[in-house]
């Protein structure tokens, strides 16, 4: 059966810090309590919808290890966390810790990062971004199974680094990749991939499974060997937002379908950012997931 996750692109924002942290809260405890498989934080600074206001958002590593102290079952990822915003060493050790206190549930996704305007904010270098990801990967990869690493690369340094208690289990590492570099990265060392976001299954999905497929065909690794995830944006049928061919607006009986199309592709997991992020949205999701049971 494919298993459900559940995550939102704007997980953890609101008006002040107690009022997110007390909304994500109940979201990610209603989303374990009906059934769902996985919460997915986001990494951002800043909130800013398309032609709104910047809202504020809470920092992702913080909101994920709160919540594992939290949760009992599911899983926790981050959808994904931008490597550009902290040293590699540090990110596999923050991810280490997380995972002793959820005991053992934590998938570390990262990415190379996009947004500029946080970049400028708060004063990270734009430059070299895959660059800068492919040689973080080459420490934080290592780490987090367990590994011990010396590196000497134009951006990073480590000199027999290790995670002191390693961690237990190892970490899984998911990268969030289209573009053919960060694929063949992501065939390279990754454990799981990600790709968003989508309603219904289009053709440049198609498109961007097989640029994975010649990845991994290339670094000789077997297609199989890697978790496949994809991004779904669902929204509730009678909200009242633009049309958005990315966007998924049926019903809980056409959910449950389209999420089997996906499964008929070759998804291991739906990664779902609910709008609005309500607790009746996670139920819908959770009906969908009971009628793929019948």
């Amino acid at each position: 059966m494919l298993p459900m996750a559940e995550s939102d692109s704007t997980f953890g924002r609101g008006a002040s810090g107690g009022q997110i942290w007390s909304e994500a809260l109940a979201f990610a405890r209603h989303a374990e309590a009906i059934g769902l498989d996985s919460i997915w934080p986001c990494d951002h600074f800043l909130s800013e919808a398309p032609g709104g206001p910047v809202e504020g958002i809470l920092e992702g590593w913080t909101v994920l290890s709160a919540l594992a102290a939290v949760t009992d079952r599911v899983e926790l990822g981050q959808m994904v966390m931008c490597v550009s915003y902290r040293e590699p060493g540090l990110l596999a050790k923050m991810a280490s810790t997380a995972q002793a206190v959820s005991g053992g549930r934590v998938v570390l996704g990262v990415g190379a990062g996009w947004y500029d305007r946080e970049y400028q904010a708060f004063g990270y270098p734009i430059d070299h971004r895959v660059d800068r990801f492919e040689e973080a990967l080459q420490i934080i990869v290592p780490l987090v199974r367990g590994d011990s690493v010396s590196f000497d690369g134009r951006y990073y340094t480590t000199r027999d680094a290790a995670l002191l208690p390693p961690p237990a289990p190892s970490i899984p590492v998911l990268v969030a990749a289209k573009g053919s570099r960060m694929l063949r990265l992501t065939a390279r060392y990754a454990d799981a991939w990600n790709t968003a976001w989508f309603g219904t299954p289009t053709d440049e999905l198609m498109r961007r499974v097989g640029d994975l497929d010649s990845a991994l065909q290339a670094e000789g690794r077997d297609p199989h060997s890697l978790r496949r995830t994809v991004g779904m944006t669902v929204r509730d049928p009678d909200q009242t937002t633009e049309e958005d061919p990315n966007t998924f607006g049926g019903s809980v009986d056409e959910l449950a379908g389209t999420i089997d199309a996906y499964e008929k592709i070759g998804f291991d997991d739906i990664i779902a950012g609910v709008e609005p992020m309500t607790e009746r949205s996670l139920d819908r999701l959770g009906q969908a997931m009971e009628l793929r049971r019948r």
